[in-house]
């Protein structure tokens, strides 16, 4: 069982809001006035959702989806799960796919075929927290991220090992 006092610092709760902050600058500036639905892979994206939507300042929507990739503790299936995938009418509209860490892109790719298969969007972006580039399998990037982690297994600010860990207000990493 992983306790508190395993997990090493990576990125604290500051360095994250700054981070999250200078992106929604970006989104800002490309977006202006346009209503934009931010669609959040539930569970590990809900606390970056919600500190980026409050620094947006266009209209927005928030939706929710479920999707799982990772087995039981630090290991990925390679499969993913679409344990709840239903969304409104995403037709003609701005759409960023909010997502806590982009690392082999399986479940990115997943969605956004998923997504461009049944809507035909304004805009579709994919927003991650964390990139991790030198774990990528599949062919997909992120259009905008916060920071580029390398390959570590992280937990905290919504990422988790076994559902544990979510609620902490940085992020860490534990040896595997």
């Amino acid at each position: 069982m992983i306790k508190k006092s395993d997990i090493k610092p990576l990125l604290n709760e500051d360095k994250i809001q700054a981070g999250i902050k200078k992106l929604a600058d970006k989104l800002n500036e490309k977006y202006k006035d346009e209503e934009v639905y931010l669609v959040c892979v539930l569970k590990g994206s809900v606390m970056f959702m919600v500190d980026l939507a409050k620094h947006l300042t266009m209209p927005v929507k928030m939706e929710f989806i479920r999707l799982s990739s990772y087995g039981s503790g630090t290991t990925s299936s390679g499969k993913v799960n679409a344990v709840d995938i239903k969304l409104p009418d995403l037709n003609d509209k701005n759409v960023l796919v909010i997502e806590d860490i982009i690392d082999t892109g399986h479940t990115a790719k997943f969605l956004m075929d998923f997504l461009r298969h049944n809507f035909k969007f304004k805009d579709l972006k994919f927003c991650a927290l964390l990139d991790k580039k030198c774990k990528r399998v599949a062919n997909i990037e992120a259009d905008y991220y916060c920071f580029e982690v390398d390959d570590k297994y992280l937990v905290g600010y919504g990422l988790d090992i076994d559902g544990n860990f979510r609620n902490l207000t940085y992020i860490g990493y534990i040896e595997t």
